[in-house]
């Protein structure tokens, strides 16, 4: 049993909540490769480190040795994930999906190991259920189940619209997992309504229902909401490995902990000693650099981290990164204004936010703030500009 407990504490470590856990015992005894299966809404086109909150969980089953099913929600992302929203979300087309999931793919290898990976989208199975087979899988369960979903119980009370769409949403996730055979789904504290699914319309098809493991939700940059690349509040994890690194260094003292808890592969016994070390006195600083390189390391290499390092202590002191991108701007005229120029070069969207950073004293050429909303460069100078912590490109006009 010695075995099987160390299992369980791999599997559990950091989770939730397990559903059943004698079940998945009696799965682990047989010996047998477990079918673990984890859905993806391709909503956005990258994958931001709360999404590897579930990712690190299906490696850790992997170094395990059971097989995963990565399963892309190409259908299901048509209809929205209505879970934990007070409105209906508009749908995306066919197309946005599309481009989402092949970004997707290209990402979720840096984490998982292709050779114990089955990437599988719904289309191919709920394409072909047609409108009878929705009927029948819809005469599953009934309103008032749904409306046990408490997201759809409060905008129910509150006299908010819920689409008819929107309830076969937790149906169709149910029967992805009786598709696929499913032992164990992995998913968000949020999608526990839709995981349970899963185990009923498995056991109305005859199927041993799935275990069910789910996973707490990694707060964004603001330390409020949902990570989320909505709210702009999260981190990329194929980001630039200066921005990766700025971005975790900004993280609060006291959010830096939970996200230490979820994302780090530092053992418990490292994690504890860390935190002793900061209640005696250390500064927090120190291991959140460290945690910073951590995940940087994992998702470029040690030497970018390294330099991230680098480049983030000279832009503590005010210096110049040493690394810089490098851009040519051919001008039609002898000169340019900063505001058309920073917007030229992509380091702001617009004229009136270069205008609006000048103001707040976000803009540096050659690390002296710009206070002048007027300035225009002539052709011929090069100029390392600086628009707030972490953007810089040196410029040559010409």
């Amino acid at each position: 049993m010695t075995n099987l407990n160390e299992t369980l504490a791999i599997i559990k470590r950091g989770s939730d909540e397990l559903l059943i856990e004698h079940e998945l015992i009696e799965k682990l005894k047989k010996g047998q490769p477990l079918r673990v299966k984890a859905g993806f809404d391709p909503t956005a086109p990258d994958l931001h480190l709360g999404h590897t909150v579930l990712l690190n969980k299906l490696r850790q089953f992997q170094d395990l040795g059971h097989h995963v099913l990565f399963l892309i929600g190409d259908f299901t992302g048509m209809i929205g994930d209505p879970t934990g929203k007070s409105a209906t979300r508009p749908p995306l087309t066919a197309e946005q999906v599309h481009e989402n999931a092949k970004s997707y793919t290209a990402q979720v290898f840096k984490i998982l190991r292709s050779e114990l990976t089955e990437v599988v989208f719904n289309s191919t199975w709920i394409s072909k259920l047609g409108a009878a087979g929705m009927l029948k899988l819809a005469a599953t369960h009934t309103v008032a189940r749904m409306l046990e979903r408490d997201d759809f119980n409060k905008r129910y009370k509150g006299n908010q619209p819920i689409a008819i769409h929107e309830f076969l949403y937790p149906l169709l996730q149910g029967y992805d997992s009786v598709e696929l055979r499913a032992d164990v789904e992995l998913g968000g504290t949020d999608q526990k309504f839709n995981l349970l699914m899963g185990r009923e319309l498995q056991k109305h098809y005859g199927q041993s229902p799935q275990c069910v493991l789910t996973m707490p939700l990694l707060e964004g940059l603001d330390g409020v909401n949902k990570m989320s690349k909505s709210l702009g509040n999260y981190i990329g994890i194929a980001e630039a490995p200066e921005e990766i690194f700025g971005k975790l260094m900004s993280v609060s003292d006291d959010l830096m902990w939970r996200y230490i808890d979820l994302l780090s592969f530092e053992s418990l016994a490292t994690i504890a000693d860390w935190k002793r070390r900061v209640e005696n006195g250390s500064n927090p600083r120190d291991i959140k650099v460290r945690f910073a390189q951590e995940i940087v390391t994992r998702f470029h290499s040690g030497i970018a981290a390294e330099l991230a390092l680098t480049n983030f202590e000279q832009r503590s002191k005010g210096g110049i990164p040493d690394e810089v991108p490098e851009i040519e701007v051919q001008l039609l005229q002898d000169t340019i204004s900063i505001a058309q120029l920073l917007k030229q070069v992509g380091l702001v969207a617009s004229t009136s936010e270069a205008l609006r950073m000048i103001e707040q004293g976000g803009i540096k050429l050659n690390g002296e703030k710009v206070s002048d909303k007027s300035l225009n460069l002539v052709r011929g100078a090069t100029t390392v500009a600086q628009v707030g912590k972490r953007k810089y490109a040196r410029i040559t006009l010409k």
